[in-house]
C-alpha cells in the first residue's frame, strides 16, 4: 500500500509537470483557438520527443506488440501500456546517434501520464487499442498524408470503403487531445461530428477521404490536426522581412501580410496574439506565408504560370487505387520440410530390396515435373493467342498456383534441399565480397578525391606572381595602361611640332619687321623735306642691358627689362625689338605666350593637361599682328 501511495503520488506529479511547463508558455495569450490548440499540441509532441518518432516506426512498434491481432474494443492494462511505450522509445534510442540520446525514463513517464490524462480522464487504469492507436498515430511524427492512410486503413473494410461507425469512434478518441490541453470547448466532441465531416457521400474511399480532410477547408473539428503538422514544418523557415508591429529584423515561422495596408507583414507571434499598429485594424484580412520567395523568383513564377509553364496548383497527395491489392496469404501453399530426428539419421541406408521403392517415386516425380511443364506451356500460349487475359482477374490465382506448386516440388525434393543450403551460402559469401571490394574501390576514389581538392584548396589559397599576371583584370588594366601611353605620346609628338612651327613663323616674322625697318630708315636718311624734329623722333637703338639699370626720367624702367622673355631669340630679332617700340611691345607680348606655351608643355608631360587651345590662342595673335604691319604697309 505504501508503495502503490508513493507510485501514485508520483504519477500526479508528472502529470501536473507537463501542464504547468505548457502554461509557462503563455498559449492562453493565442486569440484563435486553432492556433492554441496546435501550439499546445506541438508542445506535448516535443516535449515527449514524439517528434522524432515517424510514423512508419509506429506501426511497426504495434506490431512488435501484437497490436494489430487485437480487436479495436480490447482493453489494454497499465502495464501493458508501459511496455509499448518502452518499447518505442527505446527503440528509438538505438536508431539516434549516441550524441543524440533522449532520457528514455523521462519519456516514458511524461507520454505515460499524458495518455492516462487524455484517454483515462475517469481513472479507471485502462484503455483500448483503438483509442491508443490512434492517439500515438496523431502525435509522433511524419507526413499527414501518411497518417491519414493509417487512420483510414484502421476505419475501413474489407472492400476498401469507410465506415461511418468507425470515424465516429476515431472522433471520438482523436478530439479527447484538445480537450486534454483545456481546448474541449472549441474542438469537442459531438454526436453530430461525423455526419458534418461527409454530409452527402454515402460510400467514402481512400481519396475522398484525403480530400475532405486535407483540403483548404477541413472539417471544423479537424483543423487543429492539420495547423499542427504546418507548424512543424515551418519552425525553422527564416523570413528575411521585419515585423510592421515587433520591427524584428527578421521573421521565423509563419508570415502574414495584410491584403490592404501595403507592404503590412506581422509575425506569428504578434498575428496570433492581435497585435496591430497604425492604419492596419485586426478586421484585415491576412494571407499566411509558409516560406520566402524572392521577387525575382515570384516574378519568374508568375511568367511560368501565365505562359502555362507550371500547373496552376498541385495535388494535395496522390492519387490511390480505389481498390487495394488483396495481401498474399502463403502460410498455407509451402510447405514445411520435415527436420529429421536424430533416429533417422541414425537409421542404417536402405539395402537393395528398397529400389523399387526408388524407382516408383522418381518416375512419380518425373510425372508431377512433366504436368507442371505442361501447364505452364499451356499457360503462355493462352496469354499469348488472348492479350485479354492479362486483365483477367483469375490471372494472379492460377500464377499462385503454379508458384506454389513448382515451390511445394523443390521442398520435397531432398537431393535439392541437400543442395540449396549450400548454394546459398556460397552465393552469399561471393555476394559480400563482391560488395566488399566495391566498397573499397570507392572509398579509394574518395580518397583520392579528396587529396585532390585539398591540394587544389592549398594552391588556391597561395597567391603566386604568375597566377597575377594571369589574371585578366589586372591584364585589362595593363593594356589599357599602355594605350593611354601611347596616345600621350602621340599628343606630345605632335605638340613638339606645332612649336617647332611656330618659332619658324616667328624668325620669319622678325626677318620681316628688321626689313621694314631698314628701308623706314633708308627712306628718312634720303629724304630733304625731315625736318630736325621729326628727325630727332626716329628711335635710337638701345643696348641690352640686365635687370638691375636704372630707370629713365619718365620714372618707367626700359625695354631692355625684358631680356628674359627675349633669350633664346638670335641677335637680329633682338636687333628689331630695340629699334621699333610698338613692334617690340606686340612682339614681346607673343614672346610670353611662346613662354607660357613652353610651361603648358611641360605641364602637358606631368599631367596630360590638353594645350591646343593655347596654340591656336597664339597662333591666331601672331596671324592678327601680321595682318595689321601689312595694312599699315
Amino acid at each position: 500500500m505504501i508503495e502503490e501511495g508513493g507510485r501514485t503520488g508520483k504519477t500526479m506529479a508528472d502529470k501536473r509537470q507537463i501542464f504547468t511547463e505548457m502554461r509557462s508558455q503563455n498559449f492562453d495569450t493565442i486569440r484563435l483557438s486553432t492556433y492554441r490548440t496546435a501550439c499546445k499540441l506541438r508542445f506535448v509532441q516535443k516535449k515527449c520527443n514524439l517528434h522524432l518518432v515517424d510514423v512508419w516506426n509506429m506501426i511497426e512498434a504495434f506490431r512488435d506488440n501484437g497490436l494489430n491481432t487485437l480487436d479495436h474494443n480490447t482493453e489494454l492494462s497499465v502495464s501493458r501500456l508501459e511496455t509499448i511505450i518502452s518499447s518505442i522509445y527505446y527503440q528509438l534510442n538505438k536508431r539516434l546517434p549516441t550524441t543524440h540520446q533522449i532520457n528514455v525514463q523521462q519519456s516514458i513517464s511524461l507520454l505515460f501520464n499524458f495518455l492516462l490524462a487524455a484517454h483515462d480522464s475517469e481513472g479507471q487504469g485502462k484503455l483500448t487499442v483503438f483509442s491508443v492507436k490512434m492517439m500515438l498515430a496523431i502525435m509522433c511524427a511524419g507526413k499527414i498524408v501518411d497518417k491519414l492512410r493509417y487512420i483510414f486503413s484502421q476505419i475501413s473494410d474489407t472492400n476498401g470503403a469507410m465506415t461511418l461507425s468507425k470515424f465516429d469512434h476515431f472522433l471520438r478518441e482523436g478530439l479527447k487531445l484538445p480537450s486534454a490541453v483545456f481546448e474541449g470547448p472549441s474542438f469537442g466532441y459531438t454526436e453530430h461530428s461525423a455526419h458534418a465531416c461527409f454530409p452527402q457521400q454515402k460510400k467514402v474511399m481512400l481519396n475522398t477521404f484525403l480530400d475532405t480532410i486535407m483540403a483548404d477547408h477541413p472539417p471544423q473539428c479537424l483543423v487543429w490536426l492539420l495547423l499542427m503538422h504546418r507548424l512543424a514544418n515551418v519552425e525553422n523557415v527564416f523570413h528575411p522581412v521585419g515585423c510592421s508591429y515587433c520591427r524584428s529584423d527578421g521573421m521565423v515561422g509563419f508570415r502574414y501580410r495584410c491584403q490592404q495596408c501595403f507592404n503590412y507583414q506581422l509575425c506569428q507571434n504578434c498575428f496570433w496574439r492581435g497585435h496591430a499598429s497604425g492604419n492596419h485594424s485586426d478586421h484585415h484580412q491576412m494571407k499566411e506565408h509558409s516560406s520566402w520567395k524572392s521577387p525575382a523568383k515570384k516574378l519568374g513564377h508568375a511568367i511560368s504560370k501565365s505562359f502555362g509553364c507550371v500547373s496552376n496548383r498541385e495535388p494535395p497527395h496522390p492519387m490511390f487505387p480505389e481498390n487495394p491489392e488483396r495481401p498474399l496469404d502463403l502460410s498455407n501453399i509451402v510447405p514445411p520440410r520435415p527436420v529429421q530426428n536424430s533416429m533417422n539419421d541414425s537409421a542404417p541406408p536402405p539395402s537393395e530390396g528398397h529400389t523399387p521403392i526408388k524407382s516408383v517415386q522418381g518416375i512419380a516425380a518425373a510425372q508431377r515435373m512433366n504436368e507442371e511443364h505442361a501447364l505452364i506451356a499451356a499457360y503462355v500460349d493462352r496469354l499469348r493467342t488472348s492479350p485479354r487475359a492479362l486483365d483477367s482477374p483469375s490471372r494472379m490465382d492460377e500464377e499462385h498456383r503454379l508458384i506454389a506448386r513448382y515451390a511445394s516440388r523443390l521442398a520435397a525434393d531432398p537431393n535439392n534441399a541437400a543442395q540449396r543450403p549450400q548454394q546459398l551460402s556460397f552465393d552469399a559469401n561471393k555476394q559480400q565480397r563482391q560488395l566488399i571490394a566495391e566498397l573499397e574501390n570507392k572509398n579509394r576514389e574518395i580518397l583520392q578525391e579528396i587529396q585532390r581538392l585539398r591540394l587544389e584548396h592549398e594552391q588556391a589559397s597561395q597567391p603566386t606572381p604568375e597566377k597575377a599576371q594571369q589574371n585578366p583584370t589586372l591584364l585589362a588594366e595593363l593594356r589599357l595602361l599602355r594605350q593611354r601611353k601611347d596616345e600621350l605620346e602621340q599628343r606630345m609628338s605632335a605638340l613638339q611640332e606645332s612649336r617647332r612651327e611656330l618659332m619658324v613663323q616667328l624668325e620669319g616674322l622678325m626677318k620681316l619687321l628688321k626689313e621694314e625697318e631698314q628701308r623706314q630708315a633708308a627712306q628718312a636718311a634720303g629724304s630733304p623735306q625731315t625736318s630736325p624734329g621729326q628727325g630727332s623722333s626716329r628711335p635710337i637703338p638701345m643696348p641690352i642691358r640686365s635687370a638691375g639699370a636704372t630707370p629713365t626720367h619718365t620714372g618707367h624702367t626700359p625695354s631692355h627689362v625684358h631680356q628674359d622673355s627675349l633669350s633664346g631669340v638670335g641677335g637680329d630679332v633682338q636687333e628689331a625689338f630695340a629699334q621699333a617700340p610698338q613692334v617690340r611691345e606686340i612682339a614681346f607680348f607673343v614672346l610670353v605666350m611662346l613662354r607660357s606655351y613652353q610651361q603648358l608643355l611641360w605641364c602637358q608631360k606631368l599631367a596630360a593637361v590638353p594645350v591646343e587651345n593655347e596654340l591656336n590662342m597664339v597662333t591666331e595673335l601672331v596671324k592678327v599682328w601680321s595682318w595689321s604691319q601689312w595694312s599699315q604697309k
